[in-house]
């Protein structure tokens, strides 16, 4: 559909470097680190000479931006939900709403990687309803506060440096965010494992107990939760992005092996029930990219809605994971094994559906823009 030519030539040319080294360098080494639920710490030094922990502070177009996701998520989502939550939700949240102190003491090393952030919002008995039933508490004591409480599925929580801890202050009952960096007394991670998706993301709980940080430690212009939902509408956009990208990860897995693969003394592309598939994943991404890339347009006037981004996340992701079962099926018993890919792929297309809030959630929330009614609360 052309849309890499809707960027400036300098945009074009940097993203065909980026798309190498991510097919070349990145997927291949995935592969391994994704079964066995590792990180590959090492990716992280090339992936910022890239420019790939930066992208946020730049001032690229959001075009680019986006299509620099759909590169990521194409060679490993998991990696791309590294790159995806760090620009948008932990160096996006540091310039926006962080002190001139905090923007000076961690942007420059988040940008370089040499520093890891983890935004830590949801909780073990809060996830779709977080934005009510926060219940990690912040208190006040003269300059410094006292946080406790528990999160779950905080991505890279346990290797990063600090986590961006949102808390219910105690005395006012606002939801306020604090940094809280990984080796203070009675902060404690526990790394989630046997996931079917999202492998090589490390994803932990977090334990909060009575955890001090001083006062410049809070985020000045986090003042409620209404801040964190600004940051949510924009990472909920990032999703769309993700998904149409592994959508095109999915259509190269499946070309190629149709390609390759010969039954009955023919290769199987040039079989009926196979080509019908490649052409509705592929349809399926081009729908996706088409849809995003209005997304970018929007986001550029500085209009973007919730309930576009929702939209677009529960659309993406749905697709998704349509073509994501496609692939398999297509690979047949080869596509049951993370050997061949189409497995990764089709399991990590499951944590695209359900995070950043549930396909059902932002369902609800596109439901409730077009009728004026919300089917969130049940009212009896």
């Amino acid at each position: 559909m052309h849309i890499w030519q809707l960027l400036e030539p300098g945009e074009r040319t940097r993203l065909r470097g980026i798309r190498a080294f991510l097919q070349e360098r990145v997927r291949p080494e995935s592969l391994d680190y994704w079964n066995r639920e590792e990180f590959p710490h090492h990716l992280l030094r090339e992936m910022a000479e890239y420019g790939l922990g930066g992208i946020e502070l730049e001032g690229s177009s959001e075009l680019f931006k986006g299509l620099v996701y759909v590169e990521a998520a194409r060679a490993d989502v998991s990696l791309s939900a590294l790159i995806g939550i760090h620009n948008e939700l932990i160096v996006g949240m540091i310039e926006a709403l962080g002190s001139p102190e905090q923007k000076t003491t961690w942007l420059p090393a988040l940008a370089r990687f040499s520093a890891l952030g983890a935004f830590a919002l949801t909780e073990p008995d809060h996830g779709s309803d977080i934005a009510g039933g926060l219940s990690t508490t912040a208190t006040r004591e003269g300059d410094e506060w006292v946080i406790s409480g528990a999160k779950r599925w905080i991505g890279a929580a346990s290797m990063a440096d600090f986590s961006l801890v949102w808390a219910r202050d105690t005395t006012d009952n606002e939801i306020k965010a604090f940094i809280v960096e990984s080796d203070r007394p009675g902060f404690s991670t526990t790394k989630i494992s046997n996931k079917i998706g999202l492998r090589i993301m490390q994803n932990a709980d977090i334990t909060l107990d009575s955890v001090r940080v001083p006062e410049g430690n809070r985020l000045p212009g986090a003042k409620n939760f209404a801040a964190a939902n600004e940051l949510l509408k924009h990472s909920r956009a990032w999703v769309g992005w993700q998904a149409a990208g592994v959508q095109l990860g999915i259509f190269d897995i499946a070309r190629d092996y149709a390609l390759a693969r010969t039954q009955f003394g023919s290769p199987i592309a040039g079989f009926q029930l196979v080509q019908l598939p490649l052409a509705e994943i592929l349809g399926n991404a081009m729908a996706s990219l088409s849809l995003m890339a209005d997304v970018a347009r929007i986001q550029g006037t500085g209009q973007l809605e919730m309930v576009q981004a929702a939209m677009a996340k529960s659309t993406t992701t749905r697709l998704a994971r349509e073509s994501a079962a496609k692939g398999r099926a297509l690979l047949g018993g080869n596509g049951v094994t993370s050997d061949y890919e189409m497995a990764k792929l089709f399991g990590d297309v499951e944590i695209l559906y359900t995070y950043e809030g549930t396909y059902e959630i932002n369902s609800l929330i596109v439901g409730r823009a077009v009728t004026g009614h919300s089917a969130f609360v049940n009212p009896h």
